[in-house]
């Protein structure tokens, strides 16, 4: 039986990566093009090209994108219009009235959907689900037709208690739809069936927001693949790492927010495992952004608590990613008060850092690096060509050190510390904020420029060693490739621990396993097993935090979920309450189908390895100050027993790894390399 031909796609701030896997064969093929920001579809279009792929051919393809998340980022939305309970109008603007910056004097924050979109009707539940005020179906008609007239293209409806009684929202959607020119109507419940109506409300005011405009980009990009002879499914990447069908993943787009983080750390996970590394700190940094994740025991986390910017809390099940303003592109310059600072801006794709030779005018991280020696010109994928360091150097010396009173090659060289401090606080963010010891994991070093800095990052962290796979520029690309398919549910019970809520939860358990087993009958594809994962997030009476109880079984007793609670509490915060009652809040499924498993270590190809590790040329690198002359090796050459001490510079299609002089690098399972850090620089 002939295996599937997969192709995974990720469509990044910068670049779009593309990895194809001939599942008969067992043959990797890549390939990296700049990103088309006007139509992402014609920059995938671009890289299909540019790797020779044969579309008829290719059973599958899954893509994970950047649309929703930078449409929600820079604001660029649908017009979107809201209809909620009387009196309630503002609760998306009032929020929990915590402020931008937390010692700042002022702030500002704009709504998904601005007041005058916000519209109230009649209508109360209460908590307990019991109608207090029936829907006024008159002054719900009238407001739809309203939002009509405003121009609206998505609606949500968002009434008060809805997770605890749907009735009059399903109604109110029943009258839209009588009216609405098309399909994009979010009821809250539908999409998030839980308390707090700050946070559902704006869940579902993200997700109708970005409707239209992933509809739009999935469709064009289905009819772009179509006409080059494509037959099969496109599946899109959710932020939780699972993936869904394009003609499906509109109803939830806010699902697909974090998309191409969350693949690249489902990449990293099943790197990891191949390498018996189970624990690792995924650090993911590309031309605009870096993203850092935690794994532990071989799986990356799940939170449906995720804030991706100020009063911005999307609470839907995706990987537990953080993200800073810090990529190869990120610019540098000299504030007001004359000090040093690095992003968020960034260069883009277009024109790019000046090293591109595309027309950047502004000092970049990329930039510093090819002024320290690190970057090779003539091996940048986007390179146009004519831009060398001198004129780097002169930039530098304009605009960075002048006004700091140092040469170019201490502004390059601080201008990388202070990327570096940024990168290792959110590294910070997701191990020692938590508890977690740095020192019992391995650093993930992935995205185009994430091996450039890990060494560093690393030292800092005082992490052992750092784990670079075989492809770092295409890992997101290759988590679509070997990403499960993953359905996950939360449904709010909000009632203290005891036999009649333990029945509710053994019910819900019941109907959120059904709802995974349907939706994953309807995607079309194949899978080679079906495993499923239950969980509570439970909390003492009277305490407004929760926290989430692991189950092994969809039918726990009341014993079970309270010693569970108590041990995951004590563990937490070390603290025992044995007076103060339980109370079950929430009721969690995941429903995974297992994706066929991949080769890695074909992923550079095994012919191209030579005998020895023997350097293509020399040239002098800068470290800490000091000018060394540098080995440089072309990484698809290096044996598999490979085992080289710094300095050292490794260069390949997608990446550039740098060697400190007081590391060494070996190469492990899959053709991965692992840094062994020294001492001190």
């Amino acid at each position: 039986m002939a295996k599937e031909k997969i192709i995974g796609v990720d469509v990044g701030g910068t670049f779009t990566d593309l990895v194809t896997v001939d599942g008969d064969t067992g043959n990797i093929r890549i390939a990296k093009t700049p990103t088309t920001l006007d139509n992402q579809a014609f920059g995938v279009i671009k890289a299909l090209d540019m790797a020779a792929v044969d579309l008829p051919s290719v059973d599958l393809i899954v893509h994970g994108t950047t649309t929703t998340t930078n449409a929600v980022l820079e604001r660029k939305l649908s017009k979107t219009g809201l209809i909620t309970t009387a009196g309630f109008r503002d609760v998306l603007e009032l929020g929990r009235r915590t402020r931008p910056q937390a010692y700042g004097m002022k702030g500002e924050f704009f709504p998904v959907i601005p007041r005058d979109l916000r519209l109230e009707v009649p209508e109360r539940m209460d908590a307990s689900g019991q109608v207090l005020t029936p829907l006024d179906e008159a002054a719900m008609a009238d407001a739809v037709r309203t939002l009509i007239d405003a121009g609206c293209e998505s609606l949500v409806i968002h009434f008060l208690h809805a997770y605890a009684n749907p009735a009059h929202e399903i109604r109110a959607a029943e009258i839209a739809a009588d009216l609405w020119p098309n399909a994009y109507i979010t009821t809250g419940h539908s999409l998030l069936s839980e308390t707090r109506e700050f946070e559902r409300g704006v869940t579902a005011a993200v997700n109708a927001s970005v409707q239209p405009l992933l509809e739009r980009y999935v469709t064009r990009l289905r009819d772009e693949l179509s006409g080059k002879g494509y037959g099969g499914d496109v599946l899109v990447m959710n932020g939780n790492g699972g993936m869904v069908s394009s003609r499906l993943v509109a109803k939830e787009a806010a699902k697909t927010v974090m998309s191409g983080p969350a693949s690249g750390v489902m990449a990293a996970a099943y790197t990891g495992r191949r390498a018996d590394e189970l624990n690792l700190l995924t650090y993911d940094m590309g031309g605009t952004s870096t993203d850092v994740a935690l794994i532990r025991d071989g799986t990356p986390p799940i939170s449906n608590e995720i804030e991706i910017e100020y009063a911005m809390p999307i609470h839907v099940p995706m990987v537990d990613v953080r993200t800073v303003g810090a990529g190869g592109g990120s610019i540098a310059s000299v504030n007001a008060a004359g000090l040093l600072q690095v992003g968020p801006e960034s260069a883009g794709a277009t024109p790019g850092p000046i090293c591109y030779g595309k027309g950047g005018t502004e000092p970049t991280i990329s930039d510093a690096n090819m002024l320290l020696g690190r970057l090779n010109p003539d091996k940048l994928n986007a390179v146009a060509g004519g831009i060398g360091q001198a004129e780097i150097a002169q930039i530098f010396t304009d605009k960075l050190s002048n006004p700091l009173g140092v040469d170019a090659t201490q502004a390059a060289e601080a201008v990388i510390r202070v990327a570096n401090a940024k990168m290792a606080g959110a590294i910070r963010m997701v191990s020692l904020s938590l508890g977690v010891d740095p020192r019992d994991f391995a650093l993930f070093a992935f995205g185009g420029a994430g091996p450039l800095h890990a060494a560093d990052l690393a030292r800092e962290l005082s992490v052992p060693r750092v784990l670079i796979p075989a492809r770092p520029g295409m890992t997101n690309a290759l988590g679509c490739v070997v990403a499960d398919l993953r359905h996950d549910y939360v449904q709010t019970v909000n009632q203290p621990l005891a036999a009649e809520a333990v029945s509710a939860i053994h019910a819900v358990f019941a109907d959120q396993i059904a709802a995974g087993e349907v939706a994953l009958a309807q995607e079309s594809v194949s899978i080679k097993e079906q495993h499923k994962t239950f969980s509570v997030d439970m909390q003492f009476l009277g305490q407004s935090h929760v926290v989430r109880v692991p189950l092994d079984t969809a039918t726990p007793g009341e014993d079970e979920l309270r010693l569970g609670f108590e041990a995951v509490y004590w563990n937490r915060f070390k603290v025992e309450l044995p007076e103060i009652r339980a109370r079950i809040v929430n009721v969690n499924t995941s429903v995974v189908g297992v994706s066929a498993p991949v080769d890695l270590s074909r992923l550079i190809n095994p012919d191209d390895r030579q005998d020895t590790a023997a350097p293509t040329g020399h040239r002098p690198v800068i470290f800490a100050g000091t000018s060394h002359d540098t080995p440089i090796y072309w990484r698809d050459h290096l044996p598999l027993d490979a085992e080289l001490k710094g300095p050292a510079v490794i260069e390949q299609l997608d990446t550039t790894i740098l060697i400190p002089p007081w590391d060494r690098v070996t190469s492990g399972p899959d053709g991965n390399l692992i840094i062994h850090i020294g001492g001190a620089a």
